[in-house]
């Protein structure tokens, strides 16, 4: 019960939210929590299909690998397994102003203002993003494999993300568990680029012991092409800020809105070209717009920082932690400007 009171004050937005947004975040999660059993238990069981079993032995291997080896809580997430029967256990909407990169945050009790909503229907994310459109907002919707309650419950191992690659399983349980040790109430930015720091050093470590050359190999391949990407978007980001700041009417502003996202786009053919034509990013820039950078940023912006924090602590991860802790609770323009000259800004 306690822990149900603490989903309802996880998910209740302050003076904003419906009680049908609160139902749907209580229901989605409780529904995911019933189908999960222990992998153990799967294993065991004689119906389980062999593939399905590999990757659950996996899938143990890393859960095992994140504290032993990264320091990351011992609990009981990512010990159990849920089939959910969809491509994705929730849809995040974001939102940003026409003429703002910057995005619209919806308040939690709990985990803070965040810079999305969740919704555990495609459907529902879709009406709330067509009622933001309406209200003028650029607004960008995308799936998510999986999420962190912050260790409030034990949270599962999916259907959504079990059938991805190896490091790919690897990056999402590390970076879930990262959010349960560090988390600052309000600051989306500085709380995902820590996880994918840690992600990112924990799938190194993972595959340098147990993987072969070509899924080293692979894996580098899929970082650069993700940095690359990440790059051009915060330049455009940059780029489209400091034009909306200059002084211009709204069709000028428009105009020069257009103007950057055609461009941006062009730079994304050429870097597709580069890739030998990989598409894992069409579906990000298909119709890109201020929300979509607003969601890259989210969870790129800070990660320069906090490698060059991780390198100064000689890749020491506990120590890693502990300074991050420390920086957690610094007032929030005392912590980003520490952040500003970790990264060399």
């Amino acid at each position: 019960m306690r822990r149900l009171a603490a989903l309802g004050a996880l998910t209740f937005v302050s003076g904003c939210t419906s009680l049908e947004y609160y139902a749907q975040a209580v229901g989605g999660h409780l529904e995911v929590m019933r189908l999960a059993v222990p992998i153990e238990e799967r294993l065991r069981e004689a119906d389980t299909p062999e593939p399905l079993r590999a990757k659950l032995a996996k899938v143990l291997a890393i859960r095992e690998f994140a504290s032993r080896e990264l320091a990351l809580p011992d609990n009981g997430s990512y010990r159990r397994y849920a089939d959910i029967g969809r491509p994705f256990v929730v849809w995040n909407v974001f939102a940003a102003p026409e003429f703002s990169v910057k995005p619209v945050e919806s308040c939690f009790l709990f985990a803070g203002c965040v810079s999305y909503r969740g919704f555990y229907s495609e459907e529902s994310a879709q009406r709330h993003a067509a009622s933001l459109v309406e209200m003028g907002y650029d607004v960008y919707v995308g799936g998510v494999p999986a999420y962190s309650t912050l260790g409030w419950f034990s949270d599962p191992v999916l259907s959504t993300f079990i059938q991805f690659p190896e490091s790919e399983v690897a990056r999402i349980v590390f970076h879930e568990l990262a959010h349960q040790l560090v988390y600052v109430k309000g600051d989306t930015m500085f709380n995902e680029s820590f996880a994918v720091t840690v992600e990112e050093e924990g799938v190194r470590r993972w595959l340098e012991r147990e993987g072969t050359p070509a899924q080293r190999a692979a894996y580098e391949d899929s970082r650069r092409r993700r940095s690359e990407f990440v790059a051009l978007v915060i330049r455009y980001r940059v780029e489209l800020a400091a034009f909306y700041d200059r002084p211009a009417g709204p069709e000028e502003k428009r105009a020069g809105k257009r103007r950057l996202f055609s461009a941006m786009q062009d730079e994304y053919r050429a870097l597709k070209v580069s890739w030998g034509g990989f598409a894992g990013y069409d579906r990000f820039t298909s119709g890109a717009n201020n929300a979509l950078l607003a969601s890259v940023a989210s969870y790129s912006e800070l990660v320069p920082a906090f490698r060059a924090l991780l390198a100064r602590k000689q890749d020491d991860l506990p120590g890693f932690y502990a300074a991050v802790r420390d920086l957690a609770g610094l007032d929030k323009p005392e912590r980003d400007a520490r952040l500003a000259v970790l990264a060399g800004r």
